[in-house]
């Protein structure tokens, strides 16, 4: 699975290409941020976890509509909707780890990178958020990246990263 990032003027838009499943309309995306936009991070993080009930799982598996994508073709786009299952316990763990990691992991990569002041509030320090170095490191790592591509982007112009995970199998868990 290929997932498209457009940078356009104060927003971003998202487009997913699968090979399974039916094919997906591109979606304006929430959280606009200049160097790693909301839905990035969610991909960033869910990749660096294995988390296969977040997001990105969700549309890999192929198992019906997870309700953020639909699909272009409006006969598929009802089909989905009567196929839509409730989430597993493990796919709603996933999802709700995916939201904190990539809400709570960006604030701390901007802050760490002086991109934000500090906040004793929220998220306050490195220290103060339980994540494990390891993680952070990568994810920060892999911010770094992004961002610099991202900010040196033209308006209209695209990144394209991979899923990495299988597609297709119906089955969305955590490896």
């Amino acid at each position: 699975m290929q997932v498209t990032f457009t940078k356009l003027t104060g927003r971003y838009e998202i487009a997913v290409d699968r090979s399974a499943g039916a094919a997906l309309a591109p979606r304006n995306g929430p959280g606009h941020d200049d160097a790693v936009p909301h839905d990035v991070a969610h991909l960033l993080v869910e990749i660096e976890e294995g988390l296969r009930g977040g997001v990105y799982g969700r549309l890999a598996a192929a198992d019906g509509d997870d309700g953020l994508f639909w699909p272009v073709d409006p006969k598929a786009r009802r089909a989905s909707l009567k196929n839509r299952r409730t989430p597993t316990s493990q796919e709603s763990a996933d999802m709700a780890r995916s939201e904190r990691l990539a809400s709570l992991s960006v604030a701390l990569w901007e802050v760490a990178r002086g991109r934000r002041a500090p906040d004793p509030a929220w998220p306050g320090s490195i220290e103060a958020s339980g994540l494990a170095g390891d993680l952070l490191d990568r994810l920060f790592a892999r911010y770094d990246d992004f961002a610099a591509r991202w900010t040196a982007l033209a308006t209209g112009a695209s990144i394209t990263l991979a899923w990495p995970f299988p597609e297709g199998t119906g089955k969305r868990r955590r490896t």
